[in-house]
């Protein structure tokens, strides 16, 4: 099971949370972490590294894009192919470990995270029913056309689309859960491809506010496995009031614990 380190939350003063044209989170307080009713996918994922410059006109051109080809889809299924197909075509360029939404708007470069937080908020505006399935290493996203599943592997352009039903079946039985198994350190970011089903401990359904968490959680990681304990520790607080899931509580736990040894 997942290492619960000892000791509760410090509550922080929330700051405000900016419109589409400056996603910047208000460091008005002391921490930097948005108000839940301005909660916005959108702005949430675009709030990680908000340094880095995005234009919204790809995204934009995208969303128009599918809003035509949606007027003259055959069925649910040709549209939910252009809107997979499009991402690829038009956002998810090349696929890169820890490549964050911005990055993935301004260069090109996307990860499971971003790449399934980009087909998440396409599938909410297309009124799909979907759902994010976080695993230990790995997100991806099951839809459902028809009362058929349907997986959309965002990291894989060719065959990432998988509707046959036992192959849906295959990919799925891949990351079940061994019941046996404990979780995983808690340094490792979500990014991989490649499911192990010898260790697989976590599979489960998250929304877009948890998967931008997992965002954070990631970023996270990159400071701390730089031993940059107090810019992990600043992430994974963000991360903690978007998704308070066990591996960011102690992911945050042991960073603010190493980072009391290092002082």
């Amino acid at each position: 099971m997942f290492l619960i380190l000892g000791g509760g939350l410090k509550t922080w003063a929330q700051g405000s949370f900016l419109a589409s044209n400056d996603v910047k989170m208000t460091i008005s307080t002391d921490r930097g972490i948005p108000s839940p009713e301005l909660y916005n996918p959108l702005h949430l994922f675009q709030a990680v590294n908000p340094e880095i410059e995005a234009s919204l006109s790809t995204w934009a051109g995208l969303q128009q894009e599918l809003a035509d080809k949606a007027e003259t889809a055959k069925d649910e299924l040709q549209l939910l192919r252009q809107i997979f197909q499009k991402s690829h075509q038009r956002l998810f360029k090349k696929y890169q470990q820890h490549s964050t939404f911005n990055e993935m708007l301004s260069k090109g470069n996307y990860d499971c995270v971003s790449g399934s937080a980009a087909l998440g908020i396409l599938l909410d505006r297309f009124g799909f029913s979907y759902d994010i399935i976080e695993t230990d290493y790995h997100v991806f996203i099951l839809a459902e056309v028809g009362g058929k599943k349907i997986v959309l592997e965002s990291t894989l352009p060719v065959g990432g689309m998988i509707t046959q039903s036992s192959e849906v079946e295959k990919y799925l039985a891949s990351y079940a859960p061994n019941q046996k198994e404990s979780s995983k350190v808690f340094n490792q970011r979500l990014a991989g491809t490649e499911a192990s089903q010898l260790d697989n401990s976590i599979f489960r359904k998250v929304n877009l506010q948890e998967l931008a968490g997992l965002q954070f959680y990631n970023d996270a990681i990159v400071h701390f496995n730089t031993q940059q304990y107090q810019m992990a520790i600043e992430q994974l607080e963000k991360a903690y009031l978007l998704y308070p899931s066990e591996r960011v509580l102690g992911l945050l736990e042991l960073s603010k614990s190493l980072l009391a040894e290092s002082n």
